[in-house]
C-alpha cells in the first residue's frame, strides 16, 4: 500500500494506522498489481487495471463523491448480490488520491419504509461544522420515489463507515401533479447568502424534463417552490441533474455555494443516454438561472462526453481547490455477457472540470494523480505521418496504457469543403469512418489493435472548411473493434471549438482493457468507447498512429507510458444488507 504521491503529514498518519487498523480489523482482501493482472491474463481481458470498479457485482451511478477530513469518499449504486441491476444500495469506497481505493462497508441500505424498495442515486453535501449529509432517493412501501437524508454515525471517523437515516425521512414526497415514478437524484445542495439550503430533484411533468426546486432552513424541512429552477419543453425526464459554479477567470474550483461574481453556473442533466449541460447566470435573491443557450436548442448541444457517459456527479475538491468530475460508464456487451464475467459498469476516470477560456463550453482533463501510475516511456518528435501510412507505437502495454499525442497539419489548404447539411457530428464520423479517405484526415490512433488490424478501435479527426473557417471533428469508430458479433459498435462524434490555424490538434487516450477515454482539443471534447476485442487483448494488443488522409500530416510529439494497475483493497462486510 505505499504510495509515490506525498500526502500531509496528518493524512500520511491516518493512511498507515487507520487503514492498517481497518484491514486487520475486518479481514481486508487485497487486490493487488500481481492478482489484478493474473485475473485478466485468464479468463478476464475485458476487466479495467486502473479504472475504478468494485471486485465483483452491478455498479451504476456515482453518488456525491467528496473529500472529508483528508479522504476522498466515492458511493455508488451497487447490487451486492448479483452482475445485473437490482437490490440497489449505496456502496462506499475512500481513498487518499483518487486512484487507490479500499472498498469498506456500505454505507446505506433498504431498512426503512420510505427506502424498503431500494436505495437510489443522491448526492452529499458538507454542512456547516464540517459535518456532510447525503440526500438520496428512496423506493417506498408503494414503489414511489421520495427523497430521504442521512448523517454520520460518528463525525471524528474520517472514513465515515457508519450512517444513520433520519427519523423524519421521507423529507420530500411527489405531490402537486408530480409523477411518482419520474423524481429522482436529489443534487449537493447550495446555501444562499440569505442561509437557506437549495437543491433540485430531476423529474418530469407533462412530458417535460424540470429542476424541481427546494428551500429549507434546517436541512431537514422541505419547501417546494412554485417555479423550477430550470425546465424544458424539448426533454423528457432528466435523471441525475447537477448544478455548480465555475470560475470566469481562475483554474480553481468553486465551492458548490459560491456567490462570486466571477462565475457562471451549469445545469447538467442526464437524458437520451448522454449527459447534456448548459451554462448560465444565476441569481440566489430570486433562484433566477438565466441560461445562454438551451438544451436542444441547436445542433451544438453541449455534452460532458460523446460516447459512453452517464449519470455523472461533480464535487469540489476543498484540499486541491478543483472541481472534479465522476462519470458511470456502462457495458456494450449483453446481459448474459455481465453475469458470466460475474461484473458490470465502472466509473470514468476523476476528471477536473472549468470553464474554457472563451467562456463558452467546459473543458475537462484527467486528474494529476494519475500520472503516478505512468512507467515505461516511449517518446519520439517531428515524425512524419505520410498519406496511407500506420506507424506502430512499440516498447509499451497497449492494452493498458496512456498517450499524448500533438499532430501538426502543414497545409490546410488541402481541407475538404464541410456540407451545409452536416450538421450532425456522430452522423458525419459514422458516414466517414476510419477507412473513408478524405484530403486531411482521418488520423489519429488505433487502439486495441492486432497486428494485422483485423481488429481496431480508431480515434481520429477530419478537419473540413467553412467558408473562411476550419472545422475539426474528432471521431471515435469502434465498427472494427472486435470481431465478436452481438456488440454495440456504436461509432460517436463531436465537433471541437478550435482554429487549427493557431494550435496544434492533440489527443489524449486512456487505455484500459475495455475502455479508451478520449480528450481532444485539450479536453474541449471528451468521448468514451467501451470495446471488447477478442483477439487484441493482453500481449496481442497494440498500437499504432495513422494518417488516412491523401494529406501528410506531422506528429509534433507522442509520448506514451504503459500504466500501472491501482492498488484496491476489499474489507469484509460486517453488516449484510437486510433486502
Amino acid at each position: 500500500m505505499l504510495l509515490t504521491w506525498k500526502p500531509p503529514m496528518e493524512i500520511s498518519v491516518i493512511w498507515v494506522v487507520g487503514f492498517c487498523v481497518l484491514m486487520v480489523a475486518h479481514g481486508a482482501q487485497a487486490s493487488s498489481h500481481e492478482s489484478s493482472r493474473n485475473l485478466q491474463e485468464t479468463d478476464q481481458p475485458y476487466r479495467t487495471g486502473y479504472h475504478f470498479q468494485p471486485p465483483k457485482n452491478w455498479m451504476n451511478d456515482p453518488n456525491g463523491p467528496m473529500y472529508y477530513k483528508g479522504v476522498y469518499h466515492l458511493f455508488y449504486q451497487y447490487n451486492p448480490y448479483g452482475a445485473v441491476w437490482g437490490n440497489i444500495v449505496w456502496a462506499h469506497s475512500v481513498s487518499y488520491d483518487l486512484v487507490n481505493w479500499v472498498h469498506i462497508d456500505h454505507a446505506i441500505y433498504p431498512t426503512q419504509p420510505s427506502d424498503i424498495n431500494g436505495c437510489w442515486s443522491g448526492s452529499t453535501t458538507i454542512l456547516p461544522g464540517e459535518k456532510p449529509a447525503i440526500l438520496y432517493t428512496g423506493i417506498d412501501t408503494k414503489n414511489h420515489q421520495v427523497q430521504n437524508l442521512a448523517v454520520p454515525k460518528n463525525l471524528s471517523d474520517p472514513l465515515l463507515r457508519e450512517w444513520i437515516k433520519s427519523p423524519y425521512n421521507p423529507l420530500m414526497t411527489p405531490i402537486d401533479g408530480i409523477d411518482p415514478d419520474l423524481y429522482r437524484d436529489p443534487t449537493t445542495a447550495w446555501q444562499g447568502p440569505d442561509k437557506i439550503w437549495r437543491v433540485i430533484v430531476g423529474s418530469q411533468i407533462d412530458g417535460h424534463g424540470r429542476a424541481i426546486l427546494y428551500r429549507s432552513k434546517d436541512f431537514v424541512n422541505w419547501t417546494r417552490i412554485d417555479s423550477p429552477l430550470h425546465s424544458s419543453g424539448k426533454t423528457e425526464m432528466w435523471e441525475c441533474p447537477d448544478f455548480f459554479p465555475v470560475s470566469t477567470r481562475s483554474t480553481n474550483g468553486v465551492d458548490t455555494s459560491s456567490q462570486d461574481k466571477y462565475t457562471k453556473h451549469v445545469l447538467k442533466a442526464s437524458f437520451n443516454h448522454h449527459d447534456y449541460y448548459i451554462l448560465g447566470s444565476y441569481k440566489p435573491a430570486n433562484d433566477n438561472f438565466s441560461v445562454e443557450t438551451n438544451f436542444m436548442d441547436s445542433g451544438m448541444d453541449l455534452r460532458y462526453d460523446y460516447g459512453k457517459f452517464y449519470a455523472s456527479k461533480t464535487f469540489f475538491d476543498r484540499a486541491m481547490n478543483r472541481r472534479i468530475l465522476w462519470g458511470w460508464i456502462n457495458e456494450s456487451d449483453s446481459e448474459s455477457d455481465d453475469i458470466k464475467k460475474g461484473w458490470s459498469g465502472l466509473q470514468s476516470i476523476p476528471r477536473t472540470i472549468l470553464l474554457s477560456k472563451t467562456g463558452k463550453q467546459l473543458v475537462q482533463w484527467p486528474i494529476k494523480e494519475i500520472e503516478k501510475l505512468r512507467f515505461k516511456n516511449l517518446s519520439f518528435h517531428d515524425k512524419k505521418l505520410k498519406s496511407g501510412s500506420v506507424l506502430e507505437v512499440p516498447g509499451i502495454t497497449a492494452s493498458q496504457a496512456d498517450v499524448e499525442v500533438s499532430f501538426e497539419l502543414p497545409n490546410l489548404e488541402d481541407a475538404e469543403i464541410l456540407d451545409p447539411s452536416w450538421t450532425d457530428p456522430q452522423l458525419l464520423c459514422s458516414q466517414k469512418k476510419a477507412s473513408v479517405r478524405g484530403k486531411l484526415g482521418p488520423f489519429g490512433l488505433l487502439a486495441f489493435a492486432t497486428k494485422n488490424l483485423t481488429e481496431q478501435t480508431a480515434i481520429y479527426f477530419r478537419i473540413f472548411r467553412s467558408n473562411h473557417n476550419y472545422i475539426v471533428l474528432m471521431c471515435s469508430d469502434q465498427s472494427r473493434s472486435s470481431v465478436r458479433e452481438e456488440l454495440d459498435k456504436t461509432t460517436y462524434g463531436a465537433f471541437i471549438d478550435m482554429d487549427p490555424r493557431h494550435e496544434n490538434i492533440t489527443l489524449r487516450s486512456l487505455i484500459d482493457h475495455s475502455i479508451v477515454e478520449s480528450f481532444g482539443g485539450e479536453g474541449r471534447a471528451c468521448i468514451t468507447a467501451r470495446v471488447y476485442p477478442k483477439l487484441a487483448i493482453h500481449e496481442q494488443a497494440y498500437l499504432f498512429a495513422f494518417n488516412n488522409g491523401t494529406s501528410n500530416v506531422k506528429i509534433s510529439r507522442l509520448n506514451a507510458w504503459s500504466m500501472k494497475n491501482a492498488q484496491i483493497v476489499s474489507t469484509k462486510n460486517r453488516r449484510k444488507p437486510q433486502l
